[in-house]
């Protein structure tokens, strides 16, 4: 069995991880080492068995709950309740919104104001064929990032110059302007060697809001497949046929978004847990700030 994950913080009741880019928060048909969850269960399970010399069945080892969840792509802080009681307490605390999560992304070009806030309600795509795909549209729930600008970055990158990078395929033939759905966004076009390194706060949290909210912006996420302008490279993805061009232009593997922190009151104390992104995201950054 392969390193299940690195530890945070860890006591009775808490587990902290930093998930890794590019692994399932959910169990999958591939075994416990495929999904967070699983990784958690056996963890749990050697602990348990190593302390009062238990069986490997984990039959004596509570379930956990995963508080928050992280898309397979992104990287970081991931919060672990080791019993019901503890779920259900953390849970009304993050219902109530007294959870702070800030998060780093990497996007294309530099974005112009410092700091801003974008409002804007996110529903269901219904112009694309990823079922999984949502968009900024009136009709939608109410949602709200804010972000800042922590550095503005040039990078030379083998790229198309005026390749689009935050449209996706229904926008760019002009379809859902003025209608119920996705209204078509003020997208911009960056110079390939354009990124911005972005600290950000979601207010509310919806299903792939920072990922929305920053291409609705026309900055999407570098290594965004379903909402970096080109959806066809999801599919690609999902149907193992990703050719050598499309991941030079996807950049990096998994989608440049790391949540770094996670902030909230427990047991009357302040909590705060965190940790760094992985190497492949600070390289990026740092390497560019030297040319």
């Amino acid at each position: 069995m392969g390193r299940l994950f690195d530890i945070i913080h860890e006591d009775d009741e808490l587990l902290v991880i930093n998930k890794p880019a590019g692994l399932v928060c959910h169990p999958t048909k591939s075994g416990e080492m495929s999904s967070l969850i699983g990784r958690v269960r056996l963890h749990l399970v050697g602990r348990a068995s190593a302390r009062a010399g238990l069986g490997d069945d984990g039959s004596s080892v509570a379930s956990p709950h995963l508080v928050n969840r992280l898309d397979r792509e992104t990287s970081g802080v991931v919060i672990v309740a080791k019993n019901s009681a503890v779920a259900g307490e953390l849970g009304k605390i993050l219902e109530g919104r007294a959870i702070e999560k800030e998060y780093l992304a990497i996007v294309h070009g530099h974005v112009r104001e410092d700091h801003g806030i974008i409002d804007a309600p996110l529903g269901k795509d219904e112009y694309s064929v990823v079922a999984v795909k949502d968009c900024v549209r009136p009709d939608g729930a109410a949602a709200q990032t804010e972000y800042w600008v922590e550095r503005r970055i040039t990078r030379p990158i083998a790229q198309k110059a005026g390749e689009p990078l935050s449209l996706s395929a229904h926008q760019m033939r002009g379809e859902g302007r003025g209608e119920v759905g996705c209204p078509n966004p003020s997208s911009i076009l960056h110079p390939p060697s354009a990124f911005s390194l972005l600290r950000v706060q979601p207010r509310t949290g919806r299903k792939h809001q920072i990922r929305i909210h920053l291409a609705h912006l026309g900055h999407a996420i570098v290594g965004d497949k379903i909402y970096g302008g080109d959806e066809d490279l999801y599919l690609a993805l999902v149907q193992q046929r990703l050719t050598d061009e499309q991941r030079a232009r996807l950049i990096f593997e998994n989608h440049a978004l790391h949540a770094r922190s996670v902030r909230f009151v427990w047991r009357d104390e302040p909590k705060e847990f965190s940790c760094a992104p992985e190497p492949w995201f600070t390289t990026f950054v740092d390497d560019a700030m030297k040319l």
